[in-house]
This record gives C-alpha cells, structure tokens and sequence, in this order.
C-alpha cells in the first residue's frame, strides 16, 4: 500500500493551523494576535471574536485567571517560559476544558520581549485519569480506616479498681493510616489481663491488614498461657514463616490484678512507663530484645521484665509517636513525657492519657500516637 506524496507533503501553515495542540500568540498583557484551527476547534471560539480584543487569562476559569496573574505572569516575565501549568478554558457553550499549557516570551533581536507564544493540551483524558486515582486512593484509604478502626474498637477489660484508658490519634490529618494499635483482654476472667501495643512499618491498607493479623496471632498465642517472653519468640517465627510484620516493634504484658505483678517483653519498642505516688515516673528498661524477624537466623531467646504494681500505680505503653521528634533528639522527648507524666500524676488513668496526647501531641509531627494506660486501684 504507498501513499500519495501530496499527503506527506505539509506547509508551514498547515502544520501551525493542525497542529494535535493549539498555539495562539499574544501580546506582553495577554491580547490574542493569533491562534490555529485547532484552538478554534477545541474552544468553539473564532478567531474573529478573539484576534485583538480578548485577553486570554479572560478565558480561563476564575482560579486559573488568578493564577495566572500571580504566578505564570511572574514567572514568564522572571524566566521567560512556563511549563505544564494546568488551566480550565472556557468554550463557547459554557463548558471547561482541562488543559495544560506552556508558554515562551519572544524578543526582538534588541533583546527586548515583544510577544508570548502558548500551546494548549487537552488535558481532558488526563484529567479524568487522575479523578480516578483520587477516588482509588479515597477508597483504599476508607479501606484501611475501616480496617484499623475494627482493630481499635472492642470492649476493654472491666475490673473493680481497674482503670484502663486508650487514646489514638493520626499524625496528619487526611494522611492514610498507619500501623500502630493497642488491645487490652482479658487472660483469666477477674484475674489476669494481657496488654499490648505495637506499630507495624508502613501506612495504609497493607500497614492495617499486617497490625489485624498480628494482633490476632498474639491473641491466639496468650490464650494458650505463653508468658511474654515465650509468646514473642512464638510471634517471630509467626512473623517469619507467614513473611508478615518484619520490624515491627510491640509490648505484651500481663498484669495480675490480685498480685499487681506486671510481667512484660518488650520487642524493639519505646519502654514502659510507671508512676507512683511516692517516687517520681521512671521507664522500665528490663525484658527488652529486637523487632520481631530483625534477624532471619537469630535463636536467641528474648527476655522479660517484671514489676509489681500497688494500688494507685499507673503503667503506660505508648507508641513512638508521642515522644520522638524529628527535629530533636528521642532522649529529650522521653524527658518530656517524664516531666508531663509528673505534672498529672493525680489525674484518673483517663484524664492522664488525654493530658499526654494533648501536651505532647505537635503539629509538625507526622507519626501516629497511641496511648494504654492502665491504674490499679484500690477493690471494693
């Protein structure tokens, strides 16, 4: 099959009048000269009604006309070209068309600047391409809000003399949700509880779906009366075998209530801390080893730490959210919570929790923060 020649033949005018983008010339205040067949095509506007009398910010939708005039006006006359800024064009029936234009200032052979040169991209398909990624990314991230909310949801362990209180608070709002949970059931009926909080590396769906199945394998494990050494060791070769939650980093914890022994493991996370009326708050450095799967080939056994709580003792597990900062160092948050944790030392295990969040919760830092505060109080 061959092709006439004449077809392959283009003119200058030809290739400027249908051109797959449109071109149009303006003034330095934005007057069309000129425009191409395309951009009457696309706009439904003629060049008659536009050549000398028409600005082309005035064609622009009223956030692209103020645009324009404090950024692309600026820029053009700073750098003398403009790339990819995306407008809306009005046509002639009324309707927007999604566009992305790049313009270039022309000057004399003075060197003095004399007109702007545009191409117009129907921006239309990739329009509604990125409407589609916004509405994916709006529903995975109603997906994961779901998926941690029915993680973080549930009755708490009720106990006479037993206060338990649980904050969580996303680090920036609009921002997919991440791994970090707490759960709080009870081991033994009036008698013994398990306490965990933890944080699983990443965000959205994936970080959710991995913090449901780890925190359902440690409830499975501690049913089975692992004390938290054990059930950390158990959670590795879980977290290793299944290939899920490699460095997160977790607390379990098993708080009797007749004893107050407060036995716990803590794998890579912030420690414990513990308030008492007598002495100042102090964290609990025991019973500390690596995140879970840190080390595919390590045997080593984890340790546990053990403590006993008297009436009107307050343990708090906590996310790395609360006391790191990326503009300081960990040591100076750790104090603060120390110092704020004093502060409230009279408050309920409820209005401690909210007191924390409130004071150390900052806006220029974007890590979740998740708060267990337990108290033992005195039984009726």
């Amino acid at each position: 099959m061959t092709i006439r020649a004449e077809i392959l033949e283009d003119t200058a005018e030809d290739l400027f009048e249908n051109a797959p983008c449109g071109y149009l010339s303006t003034r330095l205040d934005g007057t069309i000269l000129k425009v191409n067949r395309t951009f009457e095509t696309w706009t439904g506007l003629l060049r008659d009604e536009l050549i000398g009398s028409v600005r082309f910010s005035s064609l622009l939708s009223a956030g692209g006309r103020i645009y324009t005039e404090t950024h692309v006006m600026p820029l053009l006359r700073m750098q003398g070209f403009v790339r990819e800024i995306a407008v809306e064009i009005k046509r002639a029936d009324g309707t927007l068309l999604p566009a992305l234009i790049n313009s270039t200032v022309r000057c004399d052979e003075a060197g003095e600047p004399q007109v702007i040169r545009t191409t117009v991209f129907d921006a239309t398909d990739r329009r509604s391409y990125e409407q589609e990624l916004l509405h994916a990314r709006r529903q995975e991230q109603q997906i994961a809000e779901q998926l941690q909310g029915s993680m973080l949801s549930g009755p708490l362990p009720e106990a006479p003399g037993l206060e338990i209180e649980v904050a969580y608070r996303p680090g920036v709002a609009g921002l997919q949700v991440g791994g970090d949970w707490y759960d709080a059931f009870w081991l033994d009926e009036g008698e013994t509880i398990g306490l965990v909080i933890g944080d699983v590396v990443g965000r959205g769906i994936e970080a959710a779906a991995t913090m449901g199945q780890l925190r359902s394998a440690v409830r499975a494990l501690a049913s089975t009366g692992l004390g938290p050494s054990d059930l950390l060791s158990a959670l590795d070769r879980y977290a290793r075998r299944h290939e899920v939650g490699r460095m997160a980093t977790l607390i379990y914890a098993r708080l009797s209530l007749s004893s107050g022994e407060l036995v716990y493991a803590c794998a890579g996370h912030p420690p414990p801390l513990m308030a008492r009326a007598d002495v100042s708050p102090c964290f609990l450095w025991e019973g500390r080893s690596l995140p879970l799967d840190a080390h595919r080939t390590s045997t080593r056994a984890r340790s546990e730490g053990c403590f006993a709580l008297e009436p009107g003792n307050t343990v708090m597990l906590y996310t790395d959210g609360l006391v790191e900062h990326r503009w300081r160092p960990l040591t100076d948050g750790m104090d603060e919570l120390l110092a704020e944790v004093a502060a409230h030392g009279d408050d309920s295990a409820a209005g401690l929790t909210a007191a924390m969040v409130r004071k150390l919760h900052h806006a220029e830092r974007a890590d979740d923060i998740c708060v267990l505060t337990v108290r033992l109080g005195e039984s009726p």
